[in-house]
């Protein structure tokens, strides 16, 4: 049965009732070009929310009114905001339909909302053969639906870094490498603390005059620190409630003294004993630091774990 697909507008049902897609995989099992044209709206679908939740991530989202409850909203907003958008087109899905049509011998349906797409010239599937256009079809409807069971926030493998990441990574990474050596840390765990604490670079503890302490960890200037000292404003949560405190940070010469010192806090503070045995585990190490009282955050482990998993991951 392919009832569930609406021809015209196939991605109208898409963010409300998931189970259309079963639909969508069985018109594409009969290679009909309605499943083509429902696949290809799908997939631009699929491709505009990745783009917008690529924007989100750029975008700090550790502030005092962010919560789990508000990025699930946020990331259900994102879904829907996708498809009406797609409804309209980009032209990817327009594309899409003329590369792999060839397959067909069936006339495509024409769209019912009259909307003219914007031309892309992308020669998706040029040198294709009908068999592999065929597998195409059946393809874009299957990823559409793993992505529908997965929230579609799963990063594809390949898939290139925002150039912010790539920055930050290539600027750290010998740093993290040597520390690694020292603390049997992966270096991507360290640069995904390091990234959260600072917001990708972009909120670094700085001195009055503007220059930069170089603290990528957030330590702060406790016990038997006698290095500089900078005073930075931080929110610190009190049974739950975020405040907002002017604290004394540790300042270093460099990035590369800022990971020795916090590989040397690890090493050497008995607290962080299990977060060490469970160097080798995203989940083992995020969550033994919030364990181990690392920082106030209670999503601190959640949001580091994040970062690991998505902007990070090989």
């Amino acid at each position: 049965m392919i009832n569930n697909i609406k021809p015209g507008n196939p991605t109208e049902s898409l963010a409300a009732d998931a189970n259309s897609l079963n639909g969508l995989r069985s018109a594409a099992s009969q290679q009909s070009p309605e499943a083509l044209k429902g696949a290809a709206k799908q997939f631009e679908a699929l491709f505009l929310n990745m783009m917008l939740k690529s924007m989100r991530d750029a975008t700090p989202q550790d502030g005092p009114f962010d919560s789990q409850q508000t990025k699930m909203f946020t990331s259900m907003l994102d879904q829907q905001l996708s498809q009406n958008m797609a409804q309209r087109g980009v032209g990817l899905a327009d594309m899409l339909v003329r590369q792999l049509s060839s397959s067909l011998n069936k006339p495509l349906p024409a769209d019912d909302d009259g909307a003219s797409p914007l031309p892309l010239d992308i020669p998706l599937a040029n040198g294709l053969s009908d068999l592999d256009k065929a597998k195409l079809v059946q393809g874009l409807a299957n990823s559409t639906d793993d992505s529908a069971s997965r929230g579609g926030n799963k990063r594809k493998g390949g898939q290139q870094r925002p150039a912010h990441i790539e920055a930050f990574q290539n600027r750290l990474q010998a740093d993290a490498e040597a520390a690694s050596q020292v603390t049997g840390i992966p270096a991507k765990f360290m640069l995904a603390q390091a990234a959260l604490e600072t917001g990708w670079g972009k909120k670094e503890i700085r001195a009055r005059d503007g220059s930069s302490a170089h603290n990528l960890f957030g330590i702060k200037a406790t016990g038997n620190w006698t290095g500089k000292v900078v005073e930075a404003t931080t929110i610190e949560y009190v049974n739950g409630v975020a405040q907002r405190k002017v604290e004394k940070f540790r300042a270093y010469a460099s990035y590369s003294e800022a990971f020795q010192d916090y590989a040397k806090l690890l090493r050497s503070n008995p607290r962080y004993e299990k977060v060490l045995a469970n160097a080798q585990d995203a989940h083992g190490f995020a969550y033994g630091l919030q364990r181990a009282g690392y920082a106030t955050d209670p999503h601190y482990a959640e949001k580091l774990s994040r970062i690991i998993r998505q902007s990070l991951s090989a």
